[in-house]
């Protein structure tokens, strides 16, 4: 059972699959959505530059390959390509709660990097705007930096995915670097120092690019099941599916390879039926 509240001016503040005994966790929530749907596929609602007076075309093609697609994905990924054309509270909005009514949960790809003060008000816009998680850095450290992220996010039982290693070729210069770990003192690598403290944070998942499978590999012989892994970077990047799930992911976030194909759902029912059944 679903229900939705609203706050004082209106915007949807109750999370997906609340149920009269209390809400499970977004983790507990995208995995249960996962079986039911036999998906590990997140849909990157991603599409290229638009004139800003074509917002109405905008809104009108994500809400169309969410209709075509929706069947065969267990999550929908929502970047900037959207936000900024259509609007936190004006279309996205729109398509968060169309996104409800499939079942599925919405995440925030807002990768929130901030001082605490504006992170907290990030999370708090985001999750007041109905979105079920969010992904936010690292690089900010806990104290005055993410902590007020995960304090809003416990308090409104939303979810926080952290990025770990990222999908592009530059990835290397930030999240691969080599560091002194402040706790251990030893030389380690920048992925396996946020690895940890996902687990240390009880993070909801960590981002890693499905084209680096042997950090995905790396990252997963830390976290177990405790923490899932999300991959981007299928396909348009050079992410293969099967390898980063032989590696360790537990879901596969998809953007332009089903977004800009000529038969969305044809490309995500074809790439959802290669993948092994979620058990």
């Amino acid at each position: 059972m679903r229900r939705l509240s609203r706050n004082s001016k209106g915007y949807s503040v109750t999370p997906l699959n609340i149920e009269a005994g209390g809400t499970l966790s977004f983790k507990a929530r995208i995995e249960e959505t996962a079986k039911n749907k036999a998906s590990r596929i997140v849909l990157a609602l991603d599409f290229p530059f638009q004139n800003p007076e074509n917002r109405e075309n905008l809104l009108a093609k994500a809400q169309s390959v969410l209709e075509a697609v929706h069947p065969y994905i267990c999550a929908v990924k929502i970047n900037h390509h959207l936000v900024l054309p259509l609007g936190t509270f004006n279309g996205v909005q729109k398509l968060i709660s169309r996104i409800h009514e499939k079942e599925l949960p919405a995440i925030m790809d807002c990768k929130a990097n901030d001082i605490g003060a504006s992170n907290q008000v990030i999370a708090e816009y985001y999750y007041a705007a109905g979105f079920d998680a969010l992904i936010a850095n690292p690089f900010v450290g806990w104290e005055e930096g993410l902590k007020p992220i995960f304090d809003v996010a416990r308090k409104q039982q939303r979810g926080v995915i952290l990025l770990a290693y990222m999908s592009h070729k530059g990835a290397t210069e930030g999240y691969g670097q080599t560091v002194c770990d402040a706790e251990t003192g030893k030389k380690t690598p920048q992925y396996v120092v946020f690895a940890r403290k996902a687990l240390q944070w009880d993070a909801d998942g960590v981002v890693v690019g499905a084209t680096v499978p042997e950090k995905i590999r790396e990252i997963h012989e830390i976290l177990g099941e405790k923490v899932p892994i999300y991959s981007p970077g299928i396909g348009a990047q050079g992410g293969a599916a099967e390898t980063a799930l032989k590696a360790g992911a537990r879901y596969l976030i998809v953007g332009r390879e089903i977004t800009l194909a000529q038969n969305p759902a044809q490309a995500a029912k074809a790439l959802a039926a290669s993948l092994p059944h979620v058990r």
